[in-house]
């Protein structure tokens, strides 16, 4: 397993990290998965043995019970792991338990902490952009938090483009800690994060963390033109999430990742693991699994190499359009591009049919 920096800190994490949505299953949380302590525990040992020592999880999941089954199955290993949470989701009907203000982070990361069994966290997120907040608040509560020694370094997720440069800049501009990370949602089907989000975090210096690659079930090689999700999996069992853009587009996805899957004699997850961990600006990718042997599958998918005609036909089955200003960059000045952008332009001028 290789290991990265995250962003502009001098925190060092694994490519693959653990997701933690299938511990606990409960409150809400039942369709992702019923993982429990004792299985967890070796789906731990399983990811240190295979290099992966980060674990991510959020107060969202079960409504805390994800937390507590992390917390029993890294007893005694917490010198070993690095831990993420994150906070921002309605908890309850309480008006303040929820957002991005200094009151809902305070009391939430004491309770991540009890629910965890440790006295702080590697990583804590904003779980969403709280637009009733003035940034500056965040900002200063997560740099409180840091002096507190409660978190060592913040991130955010589920921004937009402007959301993540505005807090970005506050901090940077007032000397003060920002965000070293964002976790976005990208898969080989849902590729929004190109627009905006992707050059946005390697112009800031802001890592792109990867949840949900296989996107929430989508990509799990169960469901493609003849065959519906399982009741057992996520997408079967009425799980609500993702809104798919065009399901024919999401079907011309399967079928290159299936074509590609058969070269290598892989899963569908397999590739899509790959393909995503192989794209320009993403950081570190957030796996999961309901269990040992999914978990076992997922990991060995480090191991796959695409060849550039395979990464191409599945970047090709479901290329975004070139959405103004995209298409007139693309026309006009894609020699003015940043590196970060420039992968992307250069897709767009293929959909264009610009030559040169």
């Amino acid at each position: 397993m290789d290991y990265i920096n995250l962003g502009k800190s001098g925190l060092r994490v694994p490519k693959y990290i653990l997701g933690t949505i299938p511990f606990s299953g409960t409150n809400g949380f039942e369709a992702t998965g019923n993982i429990q302590e004792n299985t967890a525990n070796r789906m731990i040992d399983m990811s240190i043995d295979a290099g992966i020592n980060m674990f991510d999880t959020a107060n969202l999941y079960s409504k805390g019970d994800a937390e507590k089954v992390l917390g029993a199955a890294i007893r005694g290993k917490r010198d070993k792991v690095l831990i993420s949470s994150k906070t921002g989701f309605p908890f309850d009907s309480h008006p303040n338990e929820r957002g991005a203000s200094r009151n809902n982070l305070m009391k939430s990361i004491d309770e991540s902490l009890e629910r965890l069994g440790t006295d702080y966290l590697d990583l804590y997120f904003v779980h969403l952009w709280d637009g009733q907040t003035p940034v500056e608040e965040t900002v200063e509560t997560m740099n409180d938090l840091i002096k507190a020694g409660k978190i060592r370094h913040w991130g955010v997720s589920n921004y937009s483009g402007w959301a993540l440069a505005k807090t970005h800049t506050y901090a940077v501009e007032n000397g003060l800690i920002p965000p070293v990370t964002q976790q976005i949602y990208y898969t080989p089907e849902a590729r929004e994060s190109e627009y905006e989000l992707l050059p946005a975090g390697t112009e800031l210096g802001v890592s792109s963390m990867i949840w949900s690659p296989l996107g929430e079930g989508l990509l799990n090689g169960k469901i493609g033109r003849d065959k519906e999700a399982p009741e057992d999996t996520r997408q079967g069992g009425g799980w609500p999430e993702p809104w798919i853009y065009d399901q024919e587009r999401l079907y011309t996805v399967i079928d290159a990742l299936e074509e590609v899957a058969a070269n290598h004699n892989a899963t569908v997850p397999q590739i899509a693991y790959a393909w995503v961990r192989d794209r320009p600006n993403v950081g570190p990718i957030v796996i999961a699994a309901r269990n040992e042997e999914q978990l076992k599958e997922n990991i060995e998918s480090y191991k796959i190499k695409l060849k550039r005609d395979e990464h191409d036909l599945i970047e090709a089955a479901a290329r975004p359009a070139p959405f103004y200003p995209h298409w007139h960059r693309a026309m006009s000045g894609p020699d003015q591009a940043s590196p970060s952008e420039q992968v992307y332009l250069d897709a767009y001028k293929k959909t264009l049919g610009i030559k040169k």
